[in-house]
């Protein structure tokens, strides 16, 4: 529950950063093809923004993921 509670400060909502990150880490893609993604869904978000959230949030989702598989 705090970690969804430091979420809510950005500027962006929980799911686009959690799908994000779940990106980053469930296909191993670069910063630049899920920046691409997003921009085709109509989200409009730099890599470095992306960057910085794999950086302060992966932990968490890594766990989650290795959990669910």
């Amino acid at each position: 529950m705090v970690f969804f509670d430091r979420l809510k400060r950005h500027r962006c909502p929980v799911s686009i950063i959690g799908n994000a990150i779940w990106l980053y880490h469930r296909f191993n893609l670069s910063y630049r093809d899920i920046e691409e993604q997003l921009a085709y869904r109509g989200i409009i978000v730099s890599y470095e923004l992306i960057c910085s959230w794999c950086i302060k949030f992966s932990h968490h989702f890594r766990d989650v993921i290795r959990k669910r598989e």
